[in-house]
């Protein structure tokens, strides 16, 4: 449920005082329910009976929402400030670079159900249209994606920027297939064209970080990845291994049909004109 949906159920009163909480999670994540009562000016019993009326079971499922409100809205300076590196070595920092990308993949080999991945590319090879989405940095996923599955002969396009999104979404329907990727808060874009194919009743789906952000609330299914790292911006290490596998299952569901479209590639490949010849 997002922020806006859960302070509606609320007060005007007590929306006014949670509501520093919620736009600023990182400062209050770790407080108890008297430490968060005591910030926010007023008392354990009130504080909760309203993450009560925020349809939280309990103060810790609250402090959980906290905690994923702080991951989507981390900015590249949070994560550059709130790293542990501070002092370090460069080759120290490097190497716990690699070892944060070790754990987000860790994340996902550990959470992702294969079945999944095989039911979206159920899905991808029933489609009439495949429309990618994504913006900034997660162009270049969306590309990647896109690249492969068009070699594979299938019938995707892709936006990147908010004129192709507007006019990509517009057009599908009830057949297709929508792919958004967005990280921490969602770019406008990209949620905006997943909310739009979402209401044209394309089926939607989202890859993102975090249940509280808003790709999850307009998809049918999500993937979640981390893409957690101990400097600024974010790591996309975790995010191309899930594309990948989805390559992979593309390619390997109807092999006999993927192999005679790479024979024809081959020739490209060998022999066109797009490579370097050394000799």
């Amino acid at each position: 449920m997002s922020v806006s949906a859960r302070l509606s159920l609320l007060s005007p009163k007590r929306r006014e005082i949670i509501q520093p909480a919620l736009e600023h999670p990182r400062e209050f994540v770790l407080l108890s329910v008297r430490a968060l009562a005591q910030r926010l000016g007023t008392d354990p019993a009130t504080t909760v009976r309203i993450v009560r009326g925020m349809q939280f079971g309990s103060y810790r499922d609250f402090q959980h929402y906290l905690h994923e409100l702080s991951i989507a809205h981390a900015t590249s300076l949070d994560t550059m400030q709130n790293g542990s590196l501070g002092g370090r070595t460069v080759p120290t920092q490097t190497r716990a670079a690699l070892e944060q990308d070790q754990k987000n993949l860790n994340r996902l080999l550990h959470s992702l159900d294969p079945s999944q991945v095989v039911a979206l590319v159920r899905r991808i090879y029933k489609a009439r249209k495949i429309v990618l989405l994504g913006g900034d940095l997660a162009a270049n996923l969306v590309h990647f994606l896109g690249h492969h599955l068009m070699m594979l002969g299938l019938p995707v396009s892709t936006a990147t920027n908010p004129g192709e999104v507007v006019h990509r979404v517009r057009l599908v329907g009830r057949k297709d297939l929508v792919i958004a990727i967005s990280y921490g808060r969602g770019l406008r874009q990209t949620v905006e064209g997943l909310r739009q194919a979402r209401d044209n009743h394309a089926y939607c789906v989202g890859i993102t970080n975090t249940l509280v952000s808003p790709i999850v609330q307009f998809a049918d299914e999500c993937f979640l990845t981390a893409v957690d790292t101990p400097s600024f911006g974010t790591s996309y290490v975790a995010p191309m291994a899930l594309l990948n596998m989805i390559v992979v299952a593309c390619a390997n569901y109807k092999r006999s049909r993927t192999l005679a479209l790479l024979k024809k590639v081959e020739v490209e490949e060998r022999h066109g004109f797009r490579w370097y010849e050394s000799l």
